[in-house]
């Protein structure tokens, strides 16, 4: 194999060296200042519900994926601007193009590592974003689980399940099961309806976001301001919806969106809902949202090489806020489109993708 065709050439290798640092340090300084931006609705939820340490870190590194879907193209287009913009600086280009080193011959390069970082921010978009989501709203509702676990305790009136007062006469501690139960259910009533039971569970429905209470061998007491009906049974169920404090950015983390979703539960559900439809078009939204950063990824990164050559020796280097605005203008065109697409009756597809 001549030299002229071994894949990577050395200037390739060079090239890729010099656009991957500047990339990682973008990188790191970008996602720090999205921790800080995050961190205090997060300390909220975390003050609320008392989280650990350990679920409070794994409860972020859950947000991340998201927040990489913004700061990696950031980042990239970074990467590329101030690499060419030392390279030019150090007449470096000029040395290559004495040396016979055209500019198309360093296209490769920058074409190599836009892909990758593309292809990565893909990856993140398509299948880490659902994943992350989903954990984090397991996490936040088993962290509410136990919270209200904690709150129920022998001899103790607990009301730490909203408009439901509990009481527990025992509790074993091997099976969690409940002795001689006592709850007053103030759900949508004037009197309390009361339910004693001789024994009870309580159980989580991670995938329905609920908590069931289980009674056995009880009666119902349903007060009336004329007369009072009494119920026995041998089993009777209480659904309790989780409603923890689990608000982020103006979302609850605990219902089921869009954003759980994978690439082809996208597709059925706005098909299922209608593609015309409000939600359906919503859905649609998202799912062009998860191709469109990746691709915006690719050209953004392609547009740092010219950026960066706008430098020189003795020329004042205007790639980075060049490259900021085009960001920017990027971002702008982008919120633009997705507006247009929620809002009028231009087909997704077009709205989403024309900026």
């Amino acid at each position: 194999m001549s030299k002229a065709t071994r894949f990577p050439t050395l200037l390739d290798s060079y090239l890729t060296t010099e656009m991957l640092a500047p990339f990682f340090a973008s990188f790191v300084i970008m996602n720090s200042v999205f921790f800080l931006v995050k961190l205090i609705p997060f300390l909220n939820v975390v003050l609320e519900l008392e989280i650990s340490f350990v679920d409070f870190i794994r409860l972020f590194l859950y947000l991340f994926p998201n927040i990489f879907l913004y700061s990696i193209p950031m980042a990239a287009m970074m990467g590329v601007i101030i690499s060419f913009t030392r390279l030019s600086s150090d007449a470096e280009i000029l040395a290559f193009k004495a040396s016979g080193i055209s500019l198309y011959k360093m296209i490769p390069a920058v074409l190599l590592v836009s892909a990758s970082i593309a292809l990565i921010t893909g990856y993140f978009s398509a299948t880490l974003i659902p994943k992350s989501e989903i954990a984090m709203k397991q996490l936040m509702f088993q962290v509410a689980k136990e919270k209200i676990d904690k709150g129920i305790k022998e001899h103790q009136f607990t009301e730490a399940l909203g408009d439901l007062v509990v009481y527990v006469d025992t509790i074993d501690r091997n099976t969690g099961e409940w002795g001689n139960v006592w709850v007053s259910d103030m759900r949508g009533q004037v009197n309390p309806i009361i339910t004693m039971a001789e024994s009870g569970t309580m159980n989580a429905q991670i995938d329905n976001m609920m908590v069931t209470i289980t009674l056995r061998n009880g009666s119902l007491h349903r007060p009336d301001d004329k007369r009072s009906q009494i119920i026995t049974f041998e089993k009777y169920t209480i659904n309790i919806p989780l409603q923890p404090p689990t608000i982020l950015d103006g979302e609850d983390v605990t219902k089921r969106s869009a954003d759980s979703m994978t690439m082809a539960q996208l597709q059925e559900y706005a098909t299922e809902l209608g593609r015309d439809t409000q939600k359906g078009r919503k859905t649609l939204i998202e799912y062009h949202r998860r191709l469109v950063l990746p691709v915006g990824c690719f050209i953004l990164s392609l547009l740092g090489m010219p950026l960066g050559l706008q430098a020189g020796p003795g020329r004042k280097a205007a790639g980075v806020p060049l490259g900021l605005a085009f960001f920017i203008l990027y971002y702008i065109l982008f919120t633009l489109g997705k507006g247009v697409a929620e809002n009028t009756g231009i087909p997704v597809i077009a709205a989403m993708w024309t900026p």
